[in-house]
């Protein structure tokens, strides 16, 4: 199953935490926390790839984290902040 990286930037407590792709350039996500943060993370892919499908494209394919970190524009922003891994397209059994 596909995973797309999302890095994790904890703001401060009174803003909250977003989330956001490396690969998908505008698709972000957000919460009170890290936990609603990345239970939130789905929602955006599926809109985000909502939006390309309504434009005549596909998710681009995930890069892994070895291929992000070579890459000068993130490399920073993954040496300063958490990444998690989101699964696209979730599974059907995620909820149970």
């Amino acid at each position: 199953m596909p995973q797309y990286i999302a890095i994790i930037v904890n703001a401060d407590p009174d803003d909250g935490v977003s989330l956001w792709f490396p690969d998908l350039p505008g698709c972000i996500s957000g919460g009170d926390d890290v936990e609603e943060a990345l239970e939130s993370a789905p929602e955006a892919l599926a809109f985000y790839a909502q939006e390309l499908i309504a434009d005549g494209r596909q998710l681009p394919p995930p890069r892994t984290l070895d291929e992000l970190k070579a890459e000068p524009e993130f490399a920073d922003d993954l040496r300063k902040h958490t990444v998690a891994l989101i699964e696209w397209p979730p599974r059907e059994d995620a909820d149970e």
